[in-house]
């Protein structure tokens, strides 16, 4: 078997504390055949799941009980694992400073709710280089 895009599996971690809003991404995110998702429901959950799956690209809200978005995403970019493992941000936070802020801690995209399923897939598939099908 061959490591084309066509066998390629690749994982996305989602890491939302809104059951309604994840169940809303994940299911933006089973349009991309080449997906297989995980969900997380808060930062915590989200390093559980890290230890045991090696993630291609992790996806998370910002406000969420215990351990916070930029705080993940902070461990993320200090575990040589996850150095390089993009990291998506939507969040209802849309002042610049907290854009900034995430980008500046490694994120590498950043949207703000409500957010459109479109949207999200055309950026995961931006970010990964998958082609549109």
């Amino acid at each position: 078997m061959t490591q084309d895009t066509q066998t390629r599996r690749l994982n996305a971690l989602v890491v939302e504390d809104s059951p309604p809003m994840r169940k809303m991404i994940v299911f933006a995110l089973s349009r991309i055949r080449e997906l297989s998702v995980v969900e997380a429901d808060d930062g915590v959950d989200a390093l559980r799941r890290l230890s045991g799956t090696k993630f291609d690209i992790i996806i998370t809200d910002i406000n969420m009980p215990i351990l916070d978005g930029l705080k993940l995403v902070k461990r993320l970019r200090a575990d040589e694992t996850y150095q390089d493992v993009p990291i998506i941000i939507i969040t209802t936070e849309g002042a610049a400073e907290d854009r900034q802020r995430a980008l500046a801690l490694g994120a590498n995209a950043y949207i703000t709710k409500p957010i459109q399923a479109p949207a999200v897939i055309k950026l995961v598939r931006e970010t990964l280089g998958l082609e549109e099908r």
